[in-house]
């Protein structure tokens, strides 16, 4: 609030007395940190999904921020990819509806409205589908692909009313997305008819030097204007260059005033032209600073972002839920007694998070009676290769009635220019959960990440497996609440996991072949990995494209299938009390 104001205040000592928009990187929450995008894709609850947008854009409004740089739409099919916890997966239906859904939560009731922020649908276009999964590379696509698959969650935004679009880092089919008239003008501004303005990705203006597109950044400028780009974020090129360009009649007037015209009226529909610090208000940020009910929220779309992935019977039950009473657990493993690692990337850290914010641990004690007993003992790092702390691991684990293992990524592990050749579960953890299985008591793997990860051996021989993902400001507590039965877990996975980063990009909607993988009458000339045919689990070489559901009440299975079909889902409810 009082930085947002005070350069406000120097903007208006200009000539033209024109506002600043304060534009930032509010992904998923500002002070209340929810689940990372992809996370919410796994709860399927639009509803859910537009009112934590619409929280993040109270609380970010209510500290001077008009803009937001969200939601991200790009469909991915790689989890190698750093940035697919940013999106809604890979399905472009179910990535339109959240678009859609996000858009309405961050604009509210209309811009305008103080409580309201301007959304940006990025990256146009094709960003997800950077080539091998490196952050920011090449796309190179058919006209099919990008129709069927890439553009529809943009148009679905662009529908939804999006103030802005932000182009993208790639180049698409040999042409940097930033110089793409192409993209911007004959589809964007042109086909769709869209009226807000499109804003550079950070430098992407100048980085078209590097793609090897332009000459220099008074040529980048050129490009840029020419093509669509209505604002240069922080390569300068428009700064330094586009007054000369215009002088030099390589810019029409026309060109310019359009872009300009389309900046100022934002500014007028957010009603800055007539009061620039209508959204700085310390009563309104101090009202929404700690505001409970955005905390009970936030507990609850964390909890419907649990993916229960595995709850086969240990004895005679399954073993979750767990009970309350039972009396001895062991949590093991290096993210037990993490704190901001629950929050996942592109999140907020403020300066009270360490008493804000519990650990798994905290949680679990919260659930359990006073006079159970809640052991811990870390075992490993997350990435490194030590094993000196499986030895007191295991003795702990010998001591305890059920272990819970808490393992997964760091919370910067996956995120922008967090690309990963291997994904599997870093360092030594797995081999640390197979050395407490080999202890013999009932097990449950909580797997805390921002992309689909390989964990074969874990995924065949625990009992219990449970995706949180990094759920944010209330993580623990809603996984406290799925452990111990007080939410019954229905996350469905948004993005296939793979058993090998051989197979990727592997997704469900893939186009029919002639000689396709589910081929009874020929199991050897199909579309499948030879080498994954044998797994019991697995007999046609897929991903994890099906997930169970299961709780004694409930049970839900839901299986991906061809893309000429829908997604099926069968529910029985028995004992419900409903």
């Amino acid at each position: 609030y009082d930085h947002t104001r005070q350069v406000q205040e120097m903007a208006m000592q200009s000539r033209l007395k024109i506002p600043l928009l304060f534009g930032q990187d509010v992904i998923h929450g500002y002070r209340t940190i929810f689940p990372i995008p992809l996370a919410e894709a796994a709860s399927w609850d639009l509803a859910a999904m537009e009112r934590s947008a619409r929280i993040a854009a109270i609380e970010a409004s209510a500290s001077g921020i008009h803009w937001t740089f969200a939601p991200m739409v790009d469909i991915a099919r790689d989890p190698r990819w750093g940035r697919v916890m940013e999106g809604a997966g890979e399905d472009p239906y179910l990535g339109s509806l959240i678009s859609a859904a996000r858009v309405k939560g961050f604009q509210g009731k209309g811009l305008g409205n103080t409580d309201a922020v301007m959304a940006c649908a990025k990256h146009f276009a094709a960003y997800g589908a950077a080539v091998g999964g490196r952050d920011y590379n090449s796309v190179d696509m058919s006209e099919r692909q990008l129709w069927e698959f890439y553009l529809p969650p943009f148009k679905a935004a662009a529908d939804a009313g999006a103030a802005t679009f932000m182009n993208s880092f790639n180049d698409l089919n040999g042409i940097p997305a930033t110089g793409n008239k192409y993209l911007q003008r004959d589809i964007l501004k042109g086909k769709w008819k869209f009226r807000g303005f499109v804003v550079s990705d950070w430098g992407s203006v100048g980085e078209m030097i590097a793609h090897g597109f332009v000459k220099d950044n008074k040529d980048a400028a050129l490009a840029a204007i020419t093509a669509g780009s209505d604002m240069d974020m922080e390569s300068r090129s428009y700064r330094r260059h586009l007054a000369d360009l215009v002088k030099e009649k390589k810019v029409t007037i026309q060109l310019l005033d359009d872009a300009v015209r389309r900046i100022l009226r934002k500014k007028f529909e957010m009603g800055l032209m007539d009061d620039p610090f209508r959204f700085c208000s310390q009563a309104r940020q101090e009202k929404e600073w700690n505001n409970p009910e955005h905390l009970q929220f936030a507990r609850e779309i964390a909890a419907k972002s649990i993916v229960l992935l595995k709850n086969d019977p240990v004895g005679s039950k399954p073993l979750l839920p767990l009970s309350n009473q039972v009396k001895t657990i062991a949590l093991i493993g290096p993210l037990g007694k993490a704190v901001r690692d629950n929050l996942g990337f592109w999140s907020y850290q403020w300066d009270d998070d360490s008493t804000r914010i519990v650990t798994v641990w905290q949680g679990i004690r919260n659930k359990l009676s006073t006079d159970a007993a809640l052991l811990y003992s870390k075992g490993c790092e997350i990435n490194d290769t030590s094993t000196a702390g499986f030895k007191a691991a295991i003795e702990t684990a010998k001591l305890a009635d059920v272990v819970i293992m808490s393992v997964g990524e760091a919370g910067n592990m996956s995120g922008e220019a967090k690309s990963k050749s291997n994904i599997h579960l870093p360092g030594v953890q797995e081999e640390l959960i197979k050395a407490i299985h080999a202890t013999g008591k009932p097990m449950i793997v909580l797997i805390s990440a921002g992309r689909p990860l390989v964990f074969n051996w874990t995924a065949e021989n625990v009992p219990a497996i449970v995706y949180t993902w990094w759920l944010g400001t209330e993580a623990v507590n809603a996984i406290g609440d799925v452990l111990f039965g007080s939410h019954n877990p229905s996350g469905k996975l948004p993005m296939t996991f793979p058993r090998s980063e051989g197979q990727i990009p592997i997704y469900y909607n893939y186009y029919n072949t002639g000689r396709p993988a589910r081929n009874d009458s020929d199991l050897n000339y199909v579309s499948a990995y030879i080498d994954l045919q044998n797994s019991p689990r697995y007999p046609f070489g897929y991903g994890l494209s099906y997930t169970t559901f299961s709780y004694s009440d409930i049970r839900l299975d839901a299986t991906s299938i061809n893309r000429n079909q829908a997604l099926t889902a069968s529910i029985t409810i028995t004992n419900a009390g409903l």
